[in-house]
């Protein structure tokens, strides 16, 4: 009898176990249903976060694997539930970063974006998803962050940082993590860290390579010690343009999560005076030694010059996005739109219409009545294109029954390299090729899908 008793005993307590965590996971599914997540428009103070004393029964089995980790420990994860982040861009890099962050255990997150979320971001951005097209980046990863750890605190910021709220925002948060795909706001970032005496882990992504440091750590240089002059326009390349790989910037960001729990919980990073690149073609690291903090540098040196924020985007000759930029070479006369280029079709007057794309665009999208040429093949004359268009214009020529100059139109995605192709073949009209009028498709091949045939791909 007495061995039945126990063994009831012992299955009722089995059962209010289960009942137990039903409970536990009825409450947090009602909680995560029933708060909403305000988005920030603008910076407000944050209250400062509570200290954890001891870690909870469910802290410990939810933290159960790091914890066995000695360099971890209970200690780092107390330092960790009590370390704010502030995550600048949620995007490609962002969203692992924030992803891991929120996994990890730590305190509190502000997710800081400016865009609303596109089919075209999917298949890197991972915390988004189909049903969030439209929505504020920052509160959809908020959101996604919520359903994975509901213990964190989550800030979604849907503004554009600014050198009149950067420091408001920044002295606000332990590290940041910059996750910016632009030079402006690499700048400001940097500059405001350096001002607010906060860590940067700063990470980049383009095609196939990635690259991490830590900014402003330990006596380390700051990201104007190594770019004390920003770069070009023209000679900067963004995933609009150049492309990405989806996996690159999640490998980058996972990366910048490591730095970042490494520092919150008190390990400390090796990146302070390093740059970690990477080569995803060969699957390949390495690791450069930076040179030290300069003395000289206009912020963090020893009589810095910059000791507040500037206009960035007129430090940088570029706009503080993320997006294609525009670039505007030609006059109005060298330019038409694209509705004038489909009347021109229209009238079925003879001409050229040169896509200057590289051919893996090309294969993506094209108007199959164009003649592919790159810009770069224009711009290293190379003979074999060289030859083929003096023989397109060659033929062109003797169309034209009244004589005068061949019409060339110069297309590409979004008019910035078509305008550059123009100004080569305007020097090459007369000596290099016999004499042409040549004119730029502005907006290019987005602007006709646009506003001529939305049947057009667009990429």
């Amino acid at each position: 009898m007495s061995e039945d008793v126990s063994c009831l005993k012992a299955q009722l307590e089995e059962k209010e176990r289960e009942i137990a965590a039903l409970k536990n996971k009825l409450s947090l599914l009602e909680k995560s249903q029933t708060l909403v997540l305000d988005l920030h428009d603008k910076v407000t103070p944050l209250t400062p976060l509570r200290a954890k004393h001891a870690l909870s029964n469910e802290d410990i089995m939810r933290y159960s694997r790091q914890l066995l980790l000695p360099d971890l420990g209970v200690r780092g994860q107390l330092n960790l539930s009590k370390t704010s982040v502030l995550i600048v861009g949620c995007g490609g890099l962002g969203c692992p970063l924030a992803q891991y962050l929120a996994a990890a255990g730590i305190g509190r997150l502000g997710l800081l974006d400016y865009d609303e979320v596109e089919l075209s971001n999917l298949h890197r951005q991972v915390l988004h998803g189909e049903e969030n097209q439209g929505q504020a980046k920052a509160l959809s990863a908020a959101n996604a962050v919520r359903r994975l750890n509901s213990t964190v605190e989550c800030v979604p910021y849907h503004l554009q940082l600014s050198p009149e709220n950067a420091l408001q925002l920044i002295q606000q948060y332990d590290i940041v993590a910059d996750c910016s795909d632009n030079v402006p706001t690499r700048y400001l970032v940097s500059d405001a860290c350096v001002l607010s005496g906060k860590p940067l882990v700063s990470a980049s992504a383009l095609r196939m390579d990635g690259q991490l440091t830590v900014y402003n750590y330990r006596g380390g240089p700051c990201y104007r010690c190594l770019y004390p002059a920003p770069p070009p326009p023209e000679t900067v390349t963004n995933c609009s343009d150049g492309g990405v790989l989806g996996v690159v910037p999640g490998i980058m960001g996972c990366f910048q999560a490591l730095e970042v729990i490494k520092i919150a919980s008190g390990q400390g990073s090796s990146f302070g005076q390093q740059l970690l690149m990477f080569d995803a073609q060969d699957a390949r690291f390495r690791s450069i030694k930076l040179r030290p903090r300069q003395a000289g540098c206009a912020v963090c040196g020893e009589e810095p010059s910059v000791t507040q924020l500037v206009d960035y985007e007129a430090f940088c000759g570029s706009a503080a996005t993320d997006k294609c930029q525009r670039l505007h070479l030609l006059s109005r006369d060298q330019r038409i739109t694209a509705q004038d280029y489909k009347s021109i079709l229209d009238d079925a007057g003879p001409h050229l219409l040169l896509d200057v794309r590289p051919l893996v665009e090309v294969d993506i999208c094209h108007l199959p009545f164009s003649l592919n040429i790159p810009l770069s093949s224009l711009e290293e004359r190379k003979s074999e294109h060289l030859q083929l268009l003096r023989e397109r214009v060659g033929q062109l020529k003797r169309q034209m029954a009244g004589g005068g100059r061949p019409p060339v139109y110069v297309i590409c995605k979004q008019g910035n390299d078509s305008q550059k192709a123009v100004q080569l073949l305007e020097k090459m009209s007369g000596s290099e090729l016999d004499h042409v009028t040549v004119k730029d498709i502005s907006g290019g091949l987005m602007a006709w899908a646009r506003t001529v045939d939305p049947t057009f791909p667009q990429y």
